[in-house]
């Protein structure tokens, strides 16, 4: 492994410095002693719900622009991307970072409301083998709407097998004391970039792997063609955080407020400052382009794929600071965030369906042939098929509203529903 970068060790060690102490750690389930328990069950945290509701419904407006552009190349691209085009897909950086960090704060509070360590650990474990299986089925066949056989066309690893595994992972890290899972955590986050010069051409038979763990790419396995658009360690690392950091609510309000503010600030500054020097942090630097506006967007334009340490600082730092503001937040569209929050899943594999079939019946409106359609978007026939920004936001807001009622309904049996296997959906 290439030395220890010092930028990278400056970067660590304030954000260690944020993870709950031993002293809070050892009143939980996750700490030193098998079997032990922990505070009376607490109700669901609006907060958090309301940030995980708020970003899957982001999520949906990157998904709805797939299907719907009539943009044939990278949002991001500065030479021919617009500035509303490139913040439209920059917005939606925030969705996988901040969900994947709850997922592990949610793991985290499920001790807090009374599973032990064991009963936590068989439940990660379940839940991310049953999350890599509906990944490779259910989602599947959503971006497609095709049956695609293995044998022909292979299986794409995308973000919900990223939370599966990271989940697997997860249920044997919680054995371990809160901030050691915290401090693997940090240490996946702030020093994976440190690999960055290691290609999987150079590892020989080793390089299947080394695409799964972190460079994205295409490799066979037997007669089965895998495609990871997701390696798993910086996500493996952003899941531990989250993790250690759902210890913060055990804290008073007040306390809790004022860690998440200073969090999210500090995060914000260490992007602008490594951003600003380019010492480390993203594989590509930021360029001087011929506008201020331009130069701004090359300097947010980080690598997601998989997300530098740039791109996480970038998007869980607001994450933090806005956990803190949310807890004050009342009103009708905080309420329905919440709803939102509380069936990301359902409304995620949901959304994808609709998303998908409104897409067909646009082509079809259009009279284009129904095949350009039972294929994933990257294959629409962009030259005959598409439409602005305009129309996309529109879809968007008809998705997210059409799609309430249902996932309102679902959020009520979840709550009063005692069958456990609802706590997989």
């Amino acid at each position: 492994m290439p030395a220890v970068n010092p930028i990278a060790s400056r970067v660590a060690r304030p954000i260690l410095g944020w993870l709950p102490g031993d002293q809070m750690a050892a009143t939980a389930t996750l700490s030193p002693g098998a079997g032990s328990t922990v505070a009376p069950a607490r109700q669901r945290l609006d907060s958090v719900d309301l940030l995980r509701g708020l970003v899957i419904i982001v999520m949906a407006l990157d998904h709805v622009r797939d299907f719907f552009t009539n943009v044939p190349y990278d949002p991001t691209d500065l030479a021919r991307t617009s500035a509303a085009l490139f913040l439209t897909r920059w917005v939606t950086h925030f969705c996988a970072p901040v969900f994947v960090f709850l997922a592990g704060t949610g793991a985290y509070l499920g001790a807090v409301r009374g599973k032990s360590r064991g009963q936590l650990s068989t439940f990660l474990l379940t839940r991310g083998l049953w999350l890599v299986g509906l990944e490779l089925t259910v989602v599947d066949f959503a971006w497609f709407f095709t049956p695609r056989y293995p044998l022909q066309a292979g299986f794409a690893l995308q973000v919900i097998w990223a939370i599966g595994v990271s989940m697997i992972v997860l249920a044997a890290l919680v054995h371990l004391p809160v901030r050691v899972v915290g401090t693997i955590g940090v240490a996946m986050v702030a020093l994976h970039n440190l690999l960055d010069g290691i290609s999987p051409d150079s590892l020989g038979a080793w390089s299947p792997l080394w695409t799964v763990l972190h460079v994205p790419g295409r490799f066979a396995l037997g007669p089965v063609r895998i495609f990871v658009i997701y390696p798993i360690v910086p996500w493996i690392g952003v899941m531990a955080v989250g993790y250690a950091f759902g210890a913060v609510y055990r804290w008073d309000a007040a306390r809790r407020r004022r860690a998440l503010l200073r969090a999210g600030v500090a995060l914000m500054l260490a992007f602008v400052v490594l951003r600003g020097t380019d010492g480390y942090g993203d594989p590509r630097p930021w360029t001087t382009q011929g506008d201020g506006l331009r130069s701004v967007l090359s300097f947010l334009d980080v690598t997601k794929y998989p997300p530098s340490l740039l791109f996480l600082l970038m998007t869980l730092g607001p994450a933090l600071a806005a956990l803190a503001w949310f807890e004050r937040l009342e009103g009708p569209v905080s309420r329905g965030l919440v709803t939102f929050g509380r069936v990301p899943l359902f409304f995620y594999v949901v959304h994808l369906y609709v998303v998908h079939a409104l897409s067909v019946l646009a082509g079809a409106l259009q009279g284009l042939p129904l095949a350009d359609f039972l294929d994933v978007w990257m294959n629409y026939p962009r030259g005959r098929f598409g439409f602005g920004l305009p129309v996309v936001y529109v879809v968007w807001a008809v998705v997210v509203a059409g799609l309430f009622p249902a996932c309102r309904w679902f959020a009520e049996v979840k709550r009063t529903s005692k069958a456990a296997w609802l706590s997989y959906l």
